[in-house]
């Protein structure tokens, strides 16, 4: 029977510049994500960072507190994946590494900081996730505390992103604007964002009358102050009325924002300086109003999650490439076999979906088998002895956008029993995988093992397999250059671990191929048993 996927519990964080904000949700497929419990902590990680470069002792306290209670959040609604990631501020700060320390030692979380890419892609997945068949954004802003990410999009496809250094705490710190603003540093303010945004964002940006969408606490607190017309279900920031009103929020000071909108003081300090931002921007694209999904990072982080657990996307679409092209940088850098590693990954892929009825999994799980192939010599740059121990470490702690921590802990785990190494619960990684993870990365190791035999020494004799599911065997028909330079011994001994996984035998045989392209000859077959 095929391997379904069960329910799970998952939780995203997002250590933002200005806070940092929890989910809890129940996913039971990979688009049915239902929200359990959110949590947001008043802890303004960008304080100093973007003037000093430095998290002070008072914010890394403070963030941690909210850690432990994040941690009583996952104990609470016993959660099975979960995922934590900081931003902006956690990527400058110098010290950055004292608190994630500190927050794994005090609370049991692990932090990752991710970049400007990583975050404007998971912000576009969750706007992806939830404008499907409503709208098509043709530009995507996202404004934090510490940056503002642009993407202008055709389709789902990025034509231009940028990750510009606008964020509301950087620039509320930089102008020291967080009370009433004067004309002088009204004028400063947006002669500053004026000029980043022309000098990096070269050429025509008007947008006109399409689909423009902005996410962050900002702008859905102006989208409450400056309302327009609802879009496909969601609510808008009318963009000329917040001009109108720009005076009206600059005016006042802190206690008069709270007071006149009902916003937190730390949202109050901040609101200002968005709003002149998005003033800004509104007379740079010409655009009439924003939509607010209302969804950002910790949306994205849990489509990743659940998109780990019950198969990513299709193996053909542009997430899937964007993975597999991170995944030959990381083995790139790695000084990886790029030919061999390569020639093994098509291998690997025709097997997975010539043997689909026997090993009978998600045809998403293609895309992690081809990633473990992809990767699965990067331990060789340490030690060629012991490769696929140093393989599968590099691999668990390696910075591959657009990997989710669950998908790349199957990856790591293919790339450690890729070789003669036997999957262990001793093994630290593979005991942490959940049964049923277990039991689907031991079935893609056992395909990967063998792609890799099919080019043992890197020689890409074997060009091609075609499978032929017998009733009692499987036959590998390998189409070859050389079938001297073919191992059968090592190939039956390499592929007992399959058989032990789907109970069935494997045999292999050799095809010639003819110099000229054409089909092998007709007596050209050359089928040998491999030795008992």
């Amino acid at each position: 029977m095929p391997l379904t996927p069960s329910p799970l519990v998952i939780a995203a964080l997002d250590a933002g510049s200005n806070a940092i904000r929890a989910v809890v949700a129940r996913a039971s497929s990979a688009t049915e994500i239902r929200e359990l419990a959110s949590a947001r902590w008043s802890v303004r990680l960008g304080h100093n960072v973007f003037t000093r470069k430095r998290l002070d002792p008072r914010t890394m306290s403070r963030a941690v507190e909210a850690f432990l209670h994040f941690r009583s959040l996952l104990d609470r609604y016993e959660v099975d994946e979960y995922s934590a990631v900081a931003t902006s501020a956690m990527r400058e700060a110098v010290n950055r590494d004292v608190l994630i320390s500190r927050i794994y030692r005090e609370a049991g979380i692990e932090l990752t900081a991710i970049g400007a890419a990583e975050e404007a892609r998971l912000v576009r997945e969750a706007v992806f996730a939830v404008s499907v068949g409503r709208f098509a954004p043709r530009l995507i802003l996202d404004l934090g505390g510490g940056s503002l990410e642009m993407s202008f999009l055709r389709g789902r496809r990025v034509d231009r992103g940028f990750a510009l250094p606008l964020g509301t705490v950087r620039l509320m710190e930089q102008f020291d604007l967080a009370g009433p603003f004067t004309p002088e540093a009204f004028g400063a303010l947006q002669a500053h964002i004026r000029s980043v945004l022309r000098s990096q964002l070269r050429g025509s940006m008007q947008i006109g009358r399409s689909s423009a969408v902005a996410c962050g606490g900002n702008a859905e607190a102006l989208a409450r102050v400056a309302p327009g017309p609802r879009v496909a279900g969601f609510n808008t920031l009318n963009l000329r009325r917040l001009r109108e009103l720009l005076w009206e929020i600059l005016r006042l000071d802190v206690d008069g924002r709270m007071d006149s909108f009902g916003v937190r003081r730390d949202r109050a300090e901040v609101m200002g300086v968005a709003a002149v931002l998005f003033t800004t921007l509104e007379e740079l694209l010409d655009a009439r109003q924003l939509i607010i999904p209302g969804v950002g990072v910790r949306e994205g982080v849990l489509h990743e999650l659940a998109a780990a657990h019950f198969g990513p996307a299709s193996a053909h679409d542009e997430r899937a490439e964007a993975l597999r092209q991170q995944a030959r940088r990381f083995a790139a850098r790695m000084h990886s076999d790029v030919g061999h590693c390569e020639h093994v990954r098509r291998l690997a892929a025709q097997l997975f979906d010539q043997l689909a009825p026997v090993h009978e999994l998600p045809s998403a799980q293609r895309v992690t088998l081809e990633l473990g192939a992809l990767l699965h010599d990067v331990g060789v740059a340490v030690n060629a002895r012991g490769h696929h121990k140093h393989g599968e470490y590099l691999v668990r702690h390696a910075d591959i956008p657009g990997l989710s921590k669950h998908q790349q802990a199957v990856v790591a785990c293919l790339v450690r029993y890729h070789g003669e190494s036997m999957p262990d619960l001793h093994h630290r990684l593979y005991s942490s995988l959940a049964e049923a993870d277990r039991a689907r990365a031991c079935q893609l190791a056992a395909l990967l093992r063998v792609a890799v035999a099919l080019d043992a020494g890197g020689t890409q004799v074997v060009r091609r397999v075609d499978a032929k599911i017998q009733p009692r065997t499987i036959l590998i028909r390998m189409a070859t250059t050389s079938e001297a330079q073919v191992n059968l011994r090592e190939l039956h001994r390499k592929a007992k671990f399959f058989e032990r996984e789907f109970g069935v035998p494997l045999r292999f045989a050799c095809v010639r191929r003819l110099q000229n392209g054409n089909a092998a000859r007709r007596n050209g077959l050359i089928a040998r048993r491999s030795a008992a």
